[in-house]
Order: C-alpha cells, then sequence, then structure tokens
C-alpha cells in the first residue's frame, strides 16, 4: 500500500477540520501537554494549538509524506512520524489531552488499543476521539459490494477490516477503563458542487487501499470507473445542482483515574 496522498486529503480541508474542532470545543480543561495521534496534514493538530496556545503539543501520524507535509504547513508545531498500532512506550506518557481526529478506525483492536491510550495520559487526563462511522452510506456499501464481484476479486487485491465498535461497545469499554465519559453522534451533510468531487474525497481515504491494491493501471482505472458509476445512481442531484454527501461520525471524550485512585474505573456514567 502506498502512502497517504496529504495534497488530496487537504482538497476538503475545511469540511476534514470540522470535526476535529468540535471535539476540540469540547474539551473544557486546557493541558500542559497534549499529543495529537493521526495528526495527518497538521490540520487537527493546528485546531488543538489554536485552542490551547499554551499547551505543549505534539502530533504523530504513520504516514512519513503526512508529517512532512504537516512541519511544512505548520512549522512552528511539533510533528513525529509513530505507529500506534504498535508498543506506545516511544510516545512517553504523562499527557493531559490525548486526541484523535478520524484515525482509529485504520488501527486495529481497540479493545486493547483504548486502555493503552488511556495510559499514555496523566491523573485526570482526557482522551478525545472522533471515528467515523459512514459504513452505511452509499459509497462505503457501494465499494465493499463491487470489490466482492468476480470480476474484481482477482485484480483488486484488498478487502478492508473494519476496526470501529458499535456505539454500545465503545460505551461498555469506557465504563470499565475510564473514571467518566462522554459520547455523541453528528451526521454532517457536507455539499458537494458534482460526483467527482464524492470520489475526490474518497479517493483520499476510504477508496485509496483499494485502488492501490490494483494489479495493473487498468483494473485500477476499471474499478474507479465501476465505483464511480454506481455512486452516479446512489446520490441524487439537488435542484441548486449540488449533492448532499452525508457522514456519520462518533465522538467520545474518557478521563482518566485521579491521582492515586488508578484502580478506580469501573463506574462512569455518560454525561
Amino acid at each position: 500500500m502506498s502512502d497517504w496522498n496529504p495534497q488530496q486529503y487537504l482538497t476538503f480541508k475545511k469540511e476534514r477540520t470540522q470535526p476535529a474542532f468540535d471535539l476540540a470545543s469540547r474539551i473544557e480543561i486546557a493541558a500542559a501537554r497534549a499529543l495529537d495521534i493521526g495528526c495527518g496534514p497538521g490540520n487537527s493538530t493546528q485546531v488543538v494549538k489554536d485552542l490551547f496556545p499554551h499547551t505543549e503539543l505534539t502530533g504523530v501520524d504513520s504516514s512519513a509524506a503526512m508529517i512532512e507535509t504537516a512541519q511544512k504547513e505548520h512549522p512552528n508545531l511539533r510533528f513525529v512520524q509513530y505507529d500506534v498500532s504498535g508498543p506506545l512506550d516511544g510516545l512517553g506518557g504523562g499527557y493531559g489531552l490525548v486526541f484523535s481526529n478520524a484515525c482509529l478506525q485504520w488501527v486495529p483492536d481497540h479493545h486493547n488499543l483504548l486502555p493503552r491510550l488511556m495510559e499514555l495520559l496523566c491523573p485526570g487526563g482526557l482522551l478525545a476521539v472522533q471515528v467515523p462511522v459512514n459504513f452505511k452510506e452509499p459509497i462505503h456499501q457501494i465499494i465493499e459490494r463491487t470489490v466482492e464481484l468476480p470480476q474484481w476479486r482477482d485484480r483488486i487485491l484488498y478487502h478492508r477490516s473494519f476496526y470501529t465498535l458499535r456505539p454500545e461497545e465503545y460505551f461498555d469499554l469506557l465504563a470499565g477503563i475510564s473514571a467518566d465519559f462522554t459520547m455523541w453522534e453528528t451526521v454532517y451533510m457536507h455539499r458537494m458542487p458534482s460526483h467527482e468531487a464524492i470520489m475526490d474525497w474518497y479517493s483520499s481515504t476510504g477508496l485509496r487501499p483499494y485502488l492501490d491494491a490494483a494489479v495493473d493501471q487498468e483494473a485500477r482505472q476499471g474499478f474507479y470507473e465501476e465505483v464511480f458509476r454506481q455512486v452516479k445512481e446512489a446520490y441524487p442531484v439537488q435542484a441548486n445542482g449540488e449533492i448532499i454527501f452525508r457522514f456519520p461520525r462518533l465522538f467520545f471524550i474518557a478521563r482518566g483515574a485521579p491521582a492515586g485512585n488508578a484502580a478506580g474505573f469501573g463506574k462512569a456514567s455518560p454525561h
């Protein structure tokens, strides 16, 4: 799989950054030190820094291209290449805030990942996470259905594993590992100028691994065109010529145990 494309990702910078702002704006206390996991090209890191200018903030991402772009776009912020799907020892600890916007859906085993992320916090610190939950939206269904067709099985050598849990699973998980937590879901109604714009959006995220796994350029182009054909059928054009691109996202903020109460989990309740 090739590296992420920061320029294509930033085509919809405003729309991609809004959930980061919505998540960060629910954080009520500034942290002395913070970590932005899956910082991408740095747009989410800048959101946190703007809201909490005195916080010592580090953005991390597994993509070298994303880190390079983030450092160029935000030279006053600190970025480090790091893959959180492995051991987290290299990240240190004692963070008042661990923030992650639209990243953890690519990282496996959330039942073990979230407790490990909570361990990065100082007493009373916050874990703030946003993950897409758009599995039932047309674009997702189209891609998953199409890649399973006989004509594509041997030409698109990728089958995505979905690591995101159901909200009820996150609820039970957070109740057992945090002192308190809150959860919410927002459905964004993005205004797209065309069906091509939807394809541009998804070509930098959900569709990208499939295209990268094509056996050759002909398969890559053919798969893209077949998905595009179905997208045009699935997303109606509004009266003004625009297209509604629904995008549901799940948010949660969990608080670590206060000092001297590291074993006091299991009694969390939603706000």
